[in-house]
């Protein structure tokens, strides 16, 4: 999967290390929804206050610079190209070649990117 990298997974410059916070250790079962009803129902309403608050689109933005700031975007890009290539532009449709990339792109977002954009969630819901 890293060959387009060197063999090696892109990293994203060193972030400033935040002060950690200590919170308390719940047991998975009080907060986890007891069925995919109600996992729907907290998505849709954190989705909801994200949207009405504004947050969404900084949050999107945010992951948009860091993906490019280490790398991610070109790298996918690439990745694209070699698949055109390899098949023939005649060969492959965008909805083609946009299912065989979206696996490719959400499994290669570096942990860093990830962890920074749920802290962001996080620190949000808990405001």
């Amino acid at each position: 999967l890293f060959l387009f990298w060197g063999g090696r997974a892109p990293r994203c410059p060193p972030q400033p290390r935040r002060a950690q916070v200590r919170r308390p250790r719940v047991d998975a079962m009080d907060i986890t929804p007891s069925n995919d009803k109600e996992q729907l129902s907290l998505q849709e309403g954190i989705n909801a206050k994200l949207v009405q608050s504004g947050e969404r689109e900084r949050l999107k933005q945010l992951l948009r610079e860091r993906l490019v700031e280490c790398g991610w975007r070109d790298e996918l890009k690439e990745q694209c190209k070699r698949i055109v290539k390899e098949r023939g532009f005649e060969n492959i449709s965008t909805d083609e070649l946009a299912d065989e990339i979206t696996p490719v792109g959400r499994a290669t977002v570096p942990d860093a990117v990830k962890a920074e954009i749920m802290h962001s969630i996080r620190k949000f819901l808990d405001a």
